[in-house]
């Protein structure tokens, strides 16, 4: 089947973060959303059908999570060169609660947490809010937007009585897919100082040509034994909102820590839809992912294009993983609370200001590009349109 990602969908009006939330985010409702993680596609067809197939059934009680569930996920991750035990995944009403919920789990309050900054800014959130002590490690920047972590940084912080090690992978919002050379200098720095590797790979179906994506947890058993890995369909086939994700981890230690506490707290049940639309994805969806990733590849060319004709003076590179773009807006010479100010009131663009991940992000925004091209290029026109007024 042929999927045709250039129709429009109507999203305003649907109680949808995105396109509903603006004026509270952003003070505004007459903005296009390019902003949080969600795709403006249609949720596939086969998810869809399986939800109303189970909607026939006019009774909607308590679910009992089947074999088939687990099955799903462990076929899906076969297929992308990771071998796994259903015995060893754990359900997580989402991939942002578990990280909060492995904080809680794994460490005790002051203890010390790293992040690799500009990084996803709820990793933040979840050791700051829980009393534990936020260590950063700043990603480097070559200068033509392709980032590295500082081994060396990596390990001193490391070094210093550091307990878990939240690594994102793919990296939002750089867009890096780490190499298996990176991920071994990871595992192994990790490994000598006994730290904890919680690693969320939520964006790991998102990947481009020619890169691939390589679960942390499938180089090798020591490293397997040292992490707790955090996916789900969600970003994927744009099902967030059914709160479904699998936490695994092939340490039964581990793995028996985290399920005792997601269970302690109630939440293990989840909703009988986001079971049924997890299972759909991950049995259907390898050819819908395939063409989904063309297109949004197609998106990134389209506007590292743009700006190189158009608007020079916004730097970015083309996402390795994720479909979200890093604009380096250094170049219209504004400070960082400027650069969103006018792109909301001059460019009438709701993205996401780079400080936001942190320090090193204060002259980036965030740009998401999961959307149909004719939204993409009216933003464009508009960004365009707002600098050449500025300029004069």
């Amino acid at each position: 089947m042929v999927y045709n990602f250039d129709e429009l969908v109507e999203r305003k009006n649907t109680d949808c973060e995105k396109w509903d939330n603006c004026r509270e985010r952003f003070g505004r409702d007459d903005l296009l959303p390019l902003w949080v993680a969600d795709m403006d596609f249609k949720t596939p067809d086969f998810i869809i059908d399986a939800l109303k197939r189970r909607l026939e059934h006019e009774v909607l009680g308590y679910p009992v999570r089947p074999a088939s569930f687990y099955s799903a996920v462990k076929n899906w991750l076969h297929r992308r060169g990771w071998e796994t035990d259903t015995q060893r995944m754990c359900f997580s009403p989402g991939v942002v609660p578990a990280i909060n919920f492995a904080v809680n789990a794994f460490t005790d309050a002051g203890d010390k947490i790293l992040i690799n900054t500009p990084v996803y800014h709820p990793f933040m959130h979840a050791v700051n809010n829980h009393g534990r002590t936020l260590v950063k490690s700043s990603l480097v920047n070559s200068g033509d937007g392709h980032y590295t972590v500082d081994f060396d940084d990596f390990e001193k912080k490391l070094a210093d009585g550091v307990k878990m090690y939240i690594m994102c992978s793919p990296h939002n919002p750089v867009g890096r897919v780490w190499t298996l050379d990176e991920l071994k200098k990871t595992g192994e720095l990790c490994l000598k100082y006994n730290v904890l590797v919680i690693s969320d790979e939520i964006h790991s179906d998102l990947i481009f040509k020619p890169h691939r994506h390589i679960y942390f947890a499938s180089i090798s058993e020591e490293f397997a034994r040292q992490t707790v890995t955090f996916i789900a369909p969600s970003k994927t086939f744009n099902i967030a909102g059914l709160s479904s994700s699998i936490v695994y981890s092939d340490n039964i230690v581990l793995h028996e820590k985290f399920k005792k506490f997601v269970n302690n707290l109630s939440v293990s049940a989840g909703t009988v839809f986001g079971d049924i639309a997890l299972e759909a994805a991950y049995t259907h969806g390898d050819n819908w992912l395939g063409q989904l990733l063309e297109y949004i590849d197609g998106n990134f060319e389209y506007v590292m294009d743009y700006l190189d004709r158009y608007i020079p003076c916004i730097k970015t590179r083309k996402p390795e993983g994720t479909y979200m773009m890093w604009l380096d807006c250094s170049g219209l010479n504004m400070t960082s609370s400027q650069i969103h100010e006018f792109m909301v009131s001059k460019a009438g663009l709701a993205v996401n200001p780079g400080r936001l991940f942190g320090s090193e992000g204060e002259l980036f925004v965030r740009l998401n590009v999961a959307t149909q091209r004719a939204v993409l290029m009216k933003a464009m026109d508009n960004l365009r349109n707002a600098i050449k007024q500025k300029n004069g």
